[in-house]
């Protein structure tokens, strides 16, 4: 049996500001340092075999810092980079429902029909993203970590629940949660998710799914 724990990176200002990051390489603020610090905290009473992460900043950090107690070294995984948002990145939630009205009507409801200008697919982002996945846990059969962000994390947790991407907005996962499978018997089983029960210590809640 492996487990397979999902984990969102922790805040940075474009969480806060809410905008549109994809392949930015927009690094932690000091609240997501301490977030990550709480996770990496309350992981540290797990035995994790391997952490895999996205290879820019906001996760790879967060990944460094959850590794660090089990003296284990971050395996940089492309697979798991960003959705890229292509035309809408860098903009501010606002304008993006402004200039690009249509698409954006069309992203609320049919996320799964939606190709982003100059940017991915929500089916792009699941063939990759599984491909990490799958190799994982041929490679490891204890506890394994995936420090990735928001999209990605949401469409494999669809897809390994047996849901397409037309369900990407009935899951949420808010800044650093992690989301847990068991890998049994050619299954993944969710054992736990959207937990941030480890982040209370903070003065402010977790933001949410943006």
């Amino acid at each position: 049996m492996t487990e397979i724990i999902l984990a969102r990176h922790g805040e940075t200002e474009w969480n806060v500001q809410e905008v549109f990051r994809g392949r930015v390489d927009v690094k932690l603020n000091e609240t997501g340092l301490r977030q990550a610090e709480l996770l990496a905290e309350y992981l540290s009473r797990v035995k994790i075999d391997a952490i895999y992460s996205s290879p820019l900043k906001r996760a790879l950090k967060t990944a460094e810092i959850i590794a660090s107690p089990h003296k284990l070294k971050v395996e940089i995984a492309a697979g798991l980079i960003d959705f890229d948002y292509g035309k809408w990145q860098g903009l501010p939630h606002q304008e993006v429902k402004r200039r690009y009205k249509k698409l954006y009507l069309q992203w609320r409801k049919n996320p799964h029909l939606v190709q982003m200008p100059d940017g991915e697919s929500l089916n792009d982002v699941r063939e990759r993203a599984l491909g990490v996945v799958k190799e994982a846990v041929t490679k490891h059969q204890e506890n394994i970590a995936l420090v990735s962000h928001r999209v990605v994390n949401k469409v494999l947790i669809c897809a390994l629940l047996g849901l397409d991407n037309s369900h990407f907005w009935d899951i949420r996962q808010d800044v650093c949660g992690t989301t847990t499978f068991i890998y049994e018997n050619e299954r993944f089983i969710l054992t736990k998710h959207n937990d941030t029960s480890y982040l209370r210590p903070l003065p402010k809640a977790p933001l949410s799914d943006f």
